[in-house]
C-alpha cells in the first residue's frame, strides 16, 4: 500500500501571483494553524504562503538548528510567483523570518520582517524543566487540533525546535524595515534592546498579553492593528532611524 503523499513545506494560502507576496514562517512546533487570522488579513494585499516544518509527518526528521532550517527554507522562496516582500513569524518563526530576510537582502531588495514576540536568544530553554514546559505549551497551542496518530511526530518536532531556539543566537543584521511586537514580560526591555542593536529600521509595539496568548480573542485585534499600521507606513513613509519612528521602547 502506497503511503500518502506528504504536503510540501511551502504551503500556498492565498494565490495571487501578480500581487505582493507574504510568507508566514512557522513557530516552534512547526505548524501553521495559529496563523489563520494573519493569513486572512494579509490576503487583502496579495499572495500568502506558509512554511511548515519538517518532522510533522511519518518519514520526516525535525531540524534541531535554526541555521539548518533557514538553509532549507531559502530555496523555497525562489519558487514563489514573485520575490517575497514580507516575512512574518511568531516566536521562533520571527527569528527564522529575520534570518531569511537577511539572506534575501544579500541578493536583492530587503523584505520587510514582522516578528511577534521573538527573541535574539533563549538561554532559559537550556534548562530541562523549562524546555518541557514550553513543549507542553506548544502542544496546547500550535498542535491543539492535531490528530492522535500525528501526536508523536508533533511532540518530537516541538522538542527539536525548543532545542534549536536554546542554541541559537541572532547576530545577523537586517537592512530592511522590521517590526517587533513584544509581549508583556520581565524580559521585554532586554528583548527590544537586543533587536535594536541589529537594525536601524526597527519599529516596536507592545502587546499586553503573554507569549502564548497573542492569537487569543483579547490580543489578536492589537496584533492585526500593529500589522496594518506597519504595512501602511511602509507604503507611505521613507526610511527613518529608530529614534524618529515613534514606536514604544
Amino acid at each position: 500500500m502506497t503511503a500518502p503523499a506528504r504536503p510540501p513545506l511551502l504551503v500556498p494560502l492565498s494565490r495571487r501571483p501578480q500581487a505582493p507576496q507574504a510568507v508566514l514562517v512557522h513557530p516552534g512546533g512547526g505548524g501553521l494553524s495559529p496563523y489563520t487570522p494573519l493569513a486572512v488579513r494579509l490576503s487583502r494585499r496579495g499572495g500568502v504562503s506558509g512554511i511548515r516544518a519538517s518532522g510533522l509527518f511519518a518519514g520526516e526528521r525535525p531540524d534541531t538548528a535554526i541555521d539548518v532550517m533557514a538553509r532549507r527554507y531559502l530555496p523555497l522562496l525562489d519558487t514563489l510567483p514573485r520575490r517575497p516582500d514580507l516575512l512574518v513569524g511568531w516566536s521562533m518563526g520571527g527569528v527564522l523570518a529575520w534570518e531569511l530576510g537577511a539572506r534575501l537582502a544579500g541578493t536583492g531588495p530587503a523584505p520587510a520582517v514582522v516578528m511577534i514576540d521573538s527573541f535574539t536568544r533563549r538561554d532559559e530553554f537550556r534548562t530541562p524543566g523549562r524546555r518541557d514546559d514550553v513543549v507542553d505549551r506548544i502542544m496546547r497551542s500550535v498542535h491543539a487540533r492535531v490528530a492522535r496518530r500525528d501526536q508523536p511526530w508533533a511532540e518530537a518536532t516541538a522538542h527539536a525546535h525548543v532545542t534549536a531556539s536554546g542554541r541559537h543566537r541572532v547576530t545577523t543584521t537586517h537592512p530592511g524595515p522590521a517590526l517587533l511586537m513584544a509581549c508583556a514580560s520581565p524580559h521585554r526591555r532586554t528583548q527590544v534592546e537586543n533587536w535594536t542593536r541589529l537594525s536601524a529600521r526597527l519599529r516596536t509595539r507592545e502587546l499586553d498579553c503573554g507569549h502564548f496568548d497573542v492569537f487569543g480573542r483579547k490580543a489578536l485585534p492589537a496584533v492585526l492593528a500593529h500589522l496594518d499600521e506597519f504595512l501602511t507606513g511602509e507604503r507611505t513613509e521613507t526610511p527613518k532611524t529608530p529614534q524618529t519612528l515613534g514606536g514604544k521602547r
